[in-house]
């Protein structure tokens, strides 16, 4: 079982893309979601929570308290062509559940198009204008996110989501959707791979100039199937951003992952974080991709989204769209 969801007007916003005839300057490729997840070290403080520690993770436990909640994941996967009037940008998020061992995925498919040419967007009610593509392109993504979530998530769940809870501008959607998950007894797990971040190592004493980054002293100091403990970091500009956070290990030889929660999801749930961290370090077992570690609900939405953006025929939206390759493209079988 699988429901696939259309953005609202999605037709008639291929449409209106059409109506430009436009020139297109690069062939269709996908791109991530570019999501900072640089916090400021100026201004902010950095907790540790108990003392700098070691802590053994259960996968035993983590399956056998997978077998009685509702748990599921997030990701999306985005299309991005170039054109010389614009940027036209396809997304596919994907949400899946687990219910009675079966992952049930839910997608929603958005379209949007960025310009700087006013004329374009005055003769057009779905076209929008951006001086800043990247910016404006993450706040769809962040409220369609926001939507497919809000709207299909189970009552009494956990949710794992692809990405940072706190990321520069995009932060208020983050907590918007927190709270919103809160009220549906909903627990919101967030997790950051590939992170650059330096917010420990320059905050700690102990660490300063050791390392060249939280990954770095995180992979140096843990073993396998251990996470660290708990740090929190508060804006002191705007204390309403604010998360609590800790490294996990699941492979030797493999960088860890930072997993981030809401200080209101600790209080809310915190009889249950225990238990979902061994899960976690469970479910990255089952998944077992050492390429890719990931946590199986996410890497099964992953899979979801990309494969729903690979359904798109995207030389026929092209056609039908009037978008027209450049010379080059055409003679070289771009």
């Amino acid at each position: 079982m699988h429901y696939n969801i259309l953005q609202d007007d999605f037709r008639l916003r291929l449409t209106e893309v059409g109506k430009l005839n436009l020139s297109i300057t690069q062939n269709p490729s996908q791109v991530g979601v570019q999501l900072s997840d640089t916090t400021r070290i100026e201004q902010s403080s950095i907790d540790i929570i108990g003392e700098i520690s070691r802590i053994p993770l259960n996968p035993q436990n983590g399956y056998l308290f997978s077998e009685n909640v509702i748990f599921g994941g997030y990701d999306e996967s985005k299309l991005e062509f170039i054109t010389l009037e614009g940027v036209a940008s396809i997304t596919s998020h994907a949400l899946v559940e687990k219910v009675d061992k079966e992952f049930i995925p839910v997608s929603y498919i958005t379209l949007y198009f960025y310009t700087r040419s006013g004329e374009i967007v005055t003769n057009s009610k779905y076209i929008k204008y951006s001086s800043d593509v990247t910016s404006d392109s993450n706040r769809d993504y962040a409220e369609d996110r926001n939507t497919l979530i809000q709207n299909h998530i189970l009552d009494n769940s956990i949710l794992f989501v692809d990405g940072p809870l706190i990321s520069s501008n995009l932060t208020s959607y983050s907590l918007r959707l927190i709270n919103a998950l809160h009220q549906m007894n909903v627990i919101p797990i967030f997790f950051v791979k590939n992170s650059e971040s330096n917010l420990l190592i320059n905050s700690i004493s102990s660490m300063k100039k050791k390392f060249n980054s939280d990954l770095h002293w995180s992979y140096q100091f843990l073993r396998q199937g251990e996470r660290t403990n708990f740090f929190k970091y508060t804006d002191l500009v705007n204390p309403k951003n604010t998360k609590i956070f800790c490294y996990v290990k699941p492979f030797n030889h493999i960088s860890p992952q930072r997993v981030e929660v809401h200080p209101q999801t600790i209080s809310l749930f915190g009889d249950y974080i225990d238990d979902i961290f061994d899960m976690i370090y469970y479910l990255m077992l089952v998944q077992g991709d050492k390429s890719n570690p990931q946590i199986r609900p996410i890497a099964i939405a992953e899979k979801y989204a990309r494969e729903i953006i690979k359904t798109i025929n995207t030389r026929s939206l092209l056609k039908n769209t009037s978008l027209i390759p450049t010379i080059n493209q055409e003679r070289f079988g771009g």
